[in-house]
């Protein structure tokens, strides 16, 4: 496994790869790896020649008010882990070699990415989209990889690489949960035991409202309800948002049909910001899945 801190080494040994043929995956990260970013990587092993994880927190997709500052991180130990998978090739690069001058282009997604998180978080959407761009550049992957945990992000990138055409197929992994049915998230960490404990309110809710979906429910708005219910009978939790959308698009639903559904929820423990979502339809639906742009 070789790590690269600098854009020209990446690319020079990935430029050797394509040389013999080799197909290559990319599954970008903000660090702090865990079970979920794992099974990202496993899964990229699996459908391609050569692995590159990419680890970068990127400050352009936080608000001045975020949490940038406290977002966890610790190379030695995500370089731990992926020494143990088939990962050939780990960017790690600074903040000055991603960014060695104040941007003047960016990648907007209007209104998909100014919608649910994006209205709440202005300016996120850009900044990921922006960063993922540049790393598509830099690595010029076959294949991408994202967790759907974070669902509106993962719609966001699929348009993006059907409306510029790129070559690119973007993968989406199902989400991984704690036994208790939390989803993964590099922010768990920094949830108090309470709030851990608190946190698994969000499965449960998501619980709920499947299961009244695919009983046959009608009405978003009775899904949505009973949800709420749930998760304010959870003193530590302060829900931010809940939204039932359509899976492809994220497009707002005033009828429940046969479509692919996917239930979107926000909630603060403490200070922690944690989302979760459920894709889900009347019938077991297939994968809204794999974008070959």
């Amino acid at each position: 496994m070789q790590v690269h801190t600098q854009i020209g080494t990446l690319r020079a040994a990935l430029a050797e790869c394509r040389a013999r043929g080799e197909s290559v995956g990319v599954v970008p990260t903000m660090g702090y790896l865990h079970a979920g970013h794992m099974k990202l990587v496993e899964r990229a092993s699996g459908e391609n020649d050569v692995v590159v994880v990419t680890i970068f927190v990127n400050p352009t997709q936080f608000g001045p008010n975020e949490d940038l500052d406290a977002y966890p991180r610790d190379l030695e130990r995500d370089l731990a882990q992926l020494d143990a998978f088939a990962v050939a090739h780990v960017f790690a690069p600074t903040v000055a070699e991603m960014y060695p001058q104040p941007l003047q282009t960016s990648v907007d997604l209007a209104p998909l990415g100014q919608i649910l998180i994006g209205a709440a978080r202005p300016g996120h959407f850009r900044g990921v989209a922006t960063v993922v761009t540049k790393l598509f550049n830099i690595v010029q992957p076959d294949r991408a990889y994202f967790g759907e945990k974070d669902y509106q992000q993962l719609t966001v990138i699929r348009r993006m690489v059907a409306d510029l055409s790129s070559p690119i197929a973007i993968v989406g992994v199902p989400t991984v949960r704690e036994a208790d049915g939390l989803a993964l998230s590099s922010r768990n960490v920094r949830l108090s035991p309470d709030d851990r404990n608190a946190a698994t309110v969000l499965a449960r809710a998501l619980d709920r409202g499947e299961a009244l979906l695919r009983a046959g429910a009608s009405e978003p708005a009775v899904i949505l309800d009973a949800m709420r219910v749930i998760i304010a009978a959870e003193p530590r939790a302060e829900l931010a948002s809940l939204d039932l959308r359509d899976a492809a698009t994220l497009d707002a639903v005033e009828t429940i049909d046969a479509r692919p559904l996917v239930i979107l929820v926000t909630a603060r423990f403490g200070d922690v910001l944690l989302i979760d979502q459920r894709i889900s339809a009347r019938t077991q639906c297939d994968d809204v899945g794999e974008n070959f742009a």
